[in-house]
């Protein structure tokens, strides 16, 4: 029993660290942004390629593979004919490359605000027996050289 008590307490402490937080944070705003993206995609992005396209509705481009004709996608699904539908494929994959695009344009920016840390050097190697020792070091203590101040 008190495994499973000290298991619950770890749990616990890690469930309510603020990185687990900010992931959950994280997830639900992606979720909205990725309703947003197909929104943008299927009511904005597409129709205008559709129209440019002879008035093409990609959403509702499939491949038939019953023997049955079908109207439209709708009419199939709903006389459960088996069908490829690549026009949604294309929508989803549009939908990819946006959010993939922003999410680069995301990282990119944050990369670009964070402090550049200068690597501040606390070691120096002993110029007579090559051995790493404190930058403050007078004297080697490996070899017991005494260090001249450069």
């Amino acid at each position: 029993m008190k495994g499973w008590i000290a298991m619950w307490k770890d749990f616990k402490k890690f469930a309510l660290k603020g990185n687990v937080i900010d992931l959950a944070v994280g997830v639900i705003i992606g979720a909205a942004f990725g309703k947003i993206v197909t929104s943008l995609v299927n009511d904005i992005i597409m129709p205008p390629i559709g129209l440019l396209l002879g008035n093409v509705d990609f959403s509702e481009l499939y491949i038939n593979l019953s023997s049955k004709h079908y109207a439209s996608l709708a009419q199939a699904k709903a006389a459960g004919a088996p069908t490829i539908n690549y026009g949604l494929f294309l929508n989803n994959i549009l939908d990819f490359l946006i959010v993939a695009f922003t999410i680069f344009l995301v990282v990119k920016q944050f990369e670009r605000f964070k402090k550049k840390e200068e690597a501040v050097e606390t070691e120096k190697t002993c110029k007579y027996c090559y051995t790493k020792i404190p930058i403050e070091a007078t004297r080697c203590p490996h070899c017991t050289s005494v260090l001249e101040e450069e």
